[in-house]
């Protein structure tokens, strides 16, 4: 009796053992995940999220011109929401974004649709995509500041009108005003739109258009019903990348409007060099609020996990 129930306990834990095994293997498989996660959760943690933390504790602060005082008020957001003001501005930026986001993806989707599809050789394709992105290897701020001299009122544009005959005096409005600030911001982001475009149309199996100009399409019912639709993931990466940048840009509406239009950006740039960093604080969490609205919207339209 003692031989048998012996033999029974021998034959249960050989029986447990690759259950052991395998639990053992798939709690070392975890532990290596995170200690490979580890590095770059804390890097993220202490640049990224960090910061936000800060910010959002600070705008509770209170202030005064002589300094900041910890406490936990809700004056800050109180002002910003309750300011018409505030509103205002936000619908300017909202603006901004949308003119902006719209020429770009026009621009952008017809740049990135001849190098992928009238370019034939890779070669030629990189050669120019690399001088696309020549004019962006300068500072943004050397870039907006060069329409200046073509824009004003005795630049380059108002110059050779007025000596073609076309126009008997220069044109105001081509510079200080939203136009010069829609058009050098469509300057300083038009490639974040034709890179990630570009890629996506460059991922399109050749043969599927193929299929289509076979069962009768033209080259626009090709365009409207193939090509955009399977590059839809990369138009939604190019409108994240436009609508953060935009909506974050205070020197290119300082500059280019001439002081005479404003941003959400600009209006905390005015707030911190008042020592008025808990009100600017509170807009930047307000502003970051927006932006992650409208990039969450973004993702629901378009699941851009078929880039990655």
């Amino acid at each position: 009796m003692t031989a048998i129930i012996t033999e029974d306990h021998t034959q249960i834990e050989a029986a447990g053992m690759p259950g052991l095994i395998a639990r053992i293997g798939r709690t070392a498989a975890t532990l290596a995940s995170y200690l490979q996660a580890g590095p770059l959760t804390l890097i993220l943690g202490f640049f990224f999220l960090l910061p936000i933390l800060m910010i959002a504790v600070v705008s509770f602060w209170d202030y005064d011109f002589a300094g900041l005082y910890p406490d936990f008020l809700t004056m800050n957001y109180t002002d910003t929401l309750g300011s018409w003001v505030t509103w205002k501005t936000y619908l300017n930026t909202l603006k901004y974004t949308v003119m902006v986001w719209g020429l770009t993806l026009l621009i952008g989707f017809w740049v990135a649709y001849f190098l992928a599809f009238h370019i034939r050789t890779t070669t030629m394709q990189m050669v120019l995509f690399l001088v696309c992105t020549v004019p962006f290897l300068t500072s943004n701020i050397i870039r907006m500041i060069s329409w200046i001299p073509v824009l004003g009122r005795n630049g380059l544009v108002n110059t050779t009108l007025i000596e073609m005959g076309i126009i008997p005096s220069p044109i105001e409005w081509l510079l200080y005003s939203d136009f010069a600030v829609v058009l050098a911001m469509v300057h300083l982001n038009t490639l974040f739109m034709v890179t990630p475009i570009f890629n996506t149309l460059m991922r399109i199996d050749r043969s599927l258009i193929e299929a289509a100009r076979d069962a009768g399409a033209n080259g626009w019912q090709i365009l409207w019903n193939v090509i955009i639709p399977l590059a839809k993931p990369g138009i939604a990466i190019g409108t994240i990348f436009v609508v953060t940048l935009v909506m974050a840009d205070f020197s290119t509406v300082q500059v280019m409007s001439g002081g005479q239009s404003a941003s959400v950006a600009l209006m905390m740039k005015n707030q911190m060099s008042l020592l008025q960093y808990p009100a600017a604080a509170a807009n930047a969490v307000v502003l970051l609020i927006v932006v992650l609205s409208m990039v969450s919207a973004i993702l629901r339209v378009v699941d851009i996990r078929k880039e990655l």
